[in-house]
C-alpha cells in the first residue's frame, strides 16, 4: 500500500474522528493513572497528537504498510496508549514547576496578537540596541563587544546613557528620572546628569483624551463638568493634567491617563527586564548594582503610575498622617469621579516652590521649613505613609501662606523592623556609636555577598569622623555617601528605608528654596527623637516592665523547682539521652515515600519482564489462529508494568521540579 493510499485511510473523516477521540479519551486516562499535574486542555492536545502520530509510524511500520493486517489495529491501539502516556511523562518534565498549578481550562493567546506583540518588542528591543551601540554603551551594557564603537570617547559615560535615553525616549526616560533620584548608587554628578531629563511630549489628541475620560466616568463630559479645558496644563509620559470645572462650580484638576500607554509601558519594562538581566550576566557592575532588582523595582513603581487610585489611596493616608500639621495641606481627590485611568483632585491655589522665588515671607521661612521637615519625618518614625519625592515641583506656596504637596505616585511606608532599624541609625549617628550603626544595618538590610563586620565599622567610624567629629553640620550628602558605602559592600536597604533616605536628600533642596542653610539632619534627628521619648516615656517604659515583669513572674517562680529536680535526677543517675531516627511525622513520610516508590518501581519492571515472556510463549489455552491467552496477559502485564513505572518517574520530575522552583 502506497503511502499517499495509507494517509487518505488513516484521514478519511471517519477514521479520523475516531482516532481524534481515542486520543483524547487515553491522553485524560494517562494524565489520571499517571497522576500528571500538567492538566491543561492545552497539554491535552499536545499529548494526544503526539502519542497519536507515533504510534501511526510504528504501527505501520510494524505490518509492512498492511493496514488490512489481522494485527494492525491491535498495535496502533496499544501503541497510542503507550507512547501517550511517555508523551506525558515528557510533558510533566519538559513544564516549569508552577506553570500549570490549578490550570483547568483550555487559555490559547490570539496567535494574531502573540505574534504581533512579540514582533513590536523585538523591533523595539533592536532599536534601543542599536541606539546603545550608536552612542558606545554596548560593551558596557554587555550587548557587544567590550572595546565596541564609540563615537565620542572623550564624552563622559554618564552623558552618553543621557544622550541615548533621551534618543530611546518612552519608560527609558522615566528610567533616566529615575536614576537622577539615586545618587546614593551612582554619585552625584551622574545623577545631576541624569536630572537634565526632561518628560518632553507632545499632549494625547483632544478626541482620544475625550474618548478615554468619558469611557471611564461612564457618561458625557459635560454632564460632570461645566468647562473642561482640552489644552492641557501640563504633560509628561504616562498622563497629562487639565482644568475643569464640575457642576457644583468648583474647579478641579483631571488628571488623565494618556491612551494607550499601558501597552507602551509593558512593552519597554520587558525590554528594560531582558537588558538588566543581561548586564547582570555579562559585566562585573551588574551583579555589583543588583540590577535585575533595581529593574523590578522600577517596573513595580511604574505599573503603580498606571493606577491613579493608589496615587488616591496614598494621597489620603499622607493626608490623614500630617492632618495635625496646620501648615501643611494635601488636595483632596473626588474618590467618586477618580478611576484607574482618571482622577479628580482639589486645584490648589498657589504655584510650585521652584517658580516662587521671593514670594515667602522672611518671618515665615523658618516655620515653613520645620512644618514640610516635620511632615515628611513625623510619618516615617510613626510608620505612617509619607511622601517620597518632596522635590520643589512637587510642594505647591499656596496664597493663604501654607505648604501643600501634590503627586503621590512616589510614596513609602516603614514597617515596624524598619522604624527600628531607622531609630538605632539615627541614634548611632548621633551618638557617634559605629557598632551601634552596624548592627542596625545588618538587621534591615540585604546582605549580597559576605561582609566583613569589622571591616564595615571602621568604615562607619571614618565615616562619623568626616562628617560629624570634625564639627561640620552633617547633611542629607551624608546619607548618600552612607547609602553608596553601603552599597560597597553589597548591602541593600529595604526599598522603603532606601526611598525614606532618598527623600531626605530631596527635602534639602526643597527646604533650602525655603530657609537656605536649615540643618535638616539635626532637626530630623531631634523630632525623632521627640516620638522616640513619647513613645517610650518613663510612664511608658514603666508600664512595658510590669507587662514583661508579669509574664515572666510564673516562670521565674518554676525555675529553682526545675533545677532542684534536675540535679536529683543526675544523681540517681536516670538523665538518659538518645538519638531517635525517623522521630518526627515528616521524616516517616519521606521514607515511607521513597520505599513506595521503588516497591512501585520494582513491581513495575517485574511485571513487564515476566509480560514480555509470557508475550514470547506458545503454551496457553489459545484464543485463536495467532494468540493465546497467555500472550493476552502478557500484553495487559506489560501495560501495567508500564503505567507502574511512567508514573514513579512522574512523581519523581515533579519533585525535582518542586526541588528546583524553591
Amino acid at each position: 500500500m502506497s503511502a499517499s493510499e495509507i494517509l487518505g485511510r488513516l484521514l478519511s473523516p471517519s477514521a479520523f474522528l475516531e482516532a481524534v477521540v481515542t486520543a483524547l479519551v487515553f491522553a485524560w486516562i494517562a494524565g489520571r493513572l499517571l497522576g500528571a499535574r500538567n492538566r491543561s486542555w492545552r497539554s491535552i492536545l499536545l499529548t494526544a497528537a503526539g502519542g497519536w502520530l507515533a504510534a501511526v509510524i510504528v504501527a505501520t511500520a510494524i505490518v509492512g504498510g498492511d493496514l488490512d493486517h489481522p494485527s494492525f489495529r491491535s498495535f496502533y491501539v496499544l501503541l497510542m496508549l503507550v507512547f501517550i502516556m511517555i508523551a506525558t511523562v515528557i510533558g510533566e518534565a519538559w513544564v516549569k514547576p508552577g506553570m500549570v498549578r490549578g490550570a483547568r481550562t483550555l487559555s490559547i493567546p490570539h496567535p494574531i496578537r502573540v505574534v504581533k506583540r512579540r514582533y513590536l518588542i523585538s523591533r523595539r528591543l533592536g532599536q534601543i540596541t542599536r541606539i546603545a551601540t550608536r552612542h558606545g554603551l554596548g560593551g558596557f551594557l554587555g550587548i557587544g563587544s567590550r572595546h565596541g564603537t564609540d563615537g565620542a570617547p572623550s564624552v563622559a559615560l554618564a552623558t552618553r546613557v543621557r544622550l541615548a535615553l533621551e534618543e530611546a525616549g518612552g519608560m527609558f526616560v522615566k528610567l533616566g528620572q529615575l536614576a537622577a533620584s539615586r545618587a546614593d548608587l551612582l554619585g552625584e554628578e551622574a545623577a545631576g546628569e541624569f536630572a537634565r531629563l526632561q518628560d518632553a511630549v507632545a499632549p494625547a489628541p483632544a478626541e482620544t483624551v475625550r474618548r478615554l475620560v468619558e469611557d471611564e466616568l461612564g457618561c458625557a463630559v459635560e454632564e460632570v463638568f461645566v468647562e473642561f479645558d482640552w489644552e492641557p496644563i501640563g504633560a509628561a509620559s504616562i498622563g497629562q493634567a487639565h482644568l475643569a470645572r464640575r457642576v457644583d462650580g468648583e474647579r478641579v484638576i483631571v488628571k488623565v491617563q494618556r491612551p494607550g500607554i499601558a501597552e507602551v509601558v509593558d512593552r519597554d519594562l520587558q525590554i528594560v527586564a531582558r537588558l538588566a538581566a543581561i548586564a547582570e550576566a555579562r559585566t562585573s557592575w551588574g551583579p555589583a548594582y543588583g540590577v535585575s532588582a533595581l529593574a523590578a523595582d522600577f517596573a513595580e513603581n511604574l505599573r503603580q503610575e498606571l493606577d491613579y487610585q493608589v496615587e488616591a489611596a496614598n494621597a489620603a493616608q499622607v493626608a490623614d498622617a500630617i492632618s495635625h500639621i496646620d501648615l501643611i495641606h494635601v488636595p483632596a481627590i473626588d474618590r467618586s469621579l477618580s478611576t484607574s485611568r482618571v482622577m479628580v483632585m482639589e486645584l490648589l491655589d498657589g504655584s510650585p516652590l521652584s517658580k516662587a522665588d521671593g514670594q515667602i515671607e522672611r518671618e515665615d521661612r523658618l516655620r515653613l521649613a520645620e512644618a514640610i521637615l516635620r511632615a515628611s519625618v513625623e510619618p516615617m518614625f510613626d510608620g505612617e505613609r509619607f511622601h517620597a519625592d518632596p522635590h520643589p515641583g512637587n510642594v505647591f506656596l499656596l496664597r493663604d501662606g501654607r505648604l501643600g504637596l501634590v503627586d503621590f505616585g512616589a510614596t513609602g511606608r516603614l514597617d515596624t523592623f524598619e522604624q527600628a532599624a531607622v531609630t538605632d541609625i539615627m541614634m548611632g549617628l548621633q551618638t557617634r556609636d559605629p557598632e551601634m550603626l552596624r548592627e542596625a544595618v545588618l538587621s534591615v538590610g540585604t546582605v549580597r555577598r559576605a561582609v566583613d563586620g569589622r571591616a564595615l565599622e571602621r568604615s562607619f567610624a571614618r565615616f562619623m569622623a568626616r562628617h560629624i567629629s570634625a564639627g561640620t553640620a552633617p547633611g542629607p550628602a551624608m546619607l548618600n555617601e552612607l547609602l553608596q558605602m553601603l552599597a560597597s559592600f553589597g548591602i541593600v536597604l529595604p526599598a522603603s528605608t532606601g526611598a525614606m533616605f532618598r527623600a531626605l536628600v530631596t527635602l534639602e533642596g526643597t527646604i533650602n528654596t525655603i530657609e537656605p542653610g536649615f540643618p535638616i539632619i539635626d532637626a530630623a534627628q531631634q523630632i525623632g527623637g521627640e516620638l522616640v521619648r513619647e513613645q517610650f516615656g518613663e510612664e511608658q517604659l514603666k508600664e512595658m516592665a510590669q507587662q514583661e515583669a508579669i509574664k515572666l513572674a510564673p516562670v521565674l517562680r518554676r525555675i529553682p523547682r526545675h533545677v532542684d529536680r534536675i540535679a536529683a535526677m543526675v544523681q540517681r543517675g536516670e538523665v538518659a539521652g538518645r538519638v531517635s531516627l525517623f522521630s518526627t511525622p515528616h521524616d516517616v513520610a519521606v521514607v515511607r515515600d521513597l520505599v513506595g516508590r521503588a516497591v512501585l518501581a520494582f513491581v513495575g519492571a517485574a511485571f513487564m519482564l515476566l509480560s514480555v515472556l509470557l508475550i514470547h510463549t506458545d503454551a496457553g489455552p489459545a484464543l485463536s489462529d495467532a494468540t493465546s491467552l497467555f500472550q493476552v496477559l502478557g500484553y495487559i502485564g506489560l501495560l501495567l508494568g508500564a503505567v507502574l513505572v511512567l508514573r514513579v518517574t512522574v512523581a519523581a520530575l515533579r519533585d525535582t521540579g518542586n526541588l528546583a522552583g524553591k
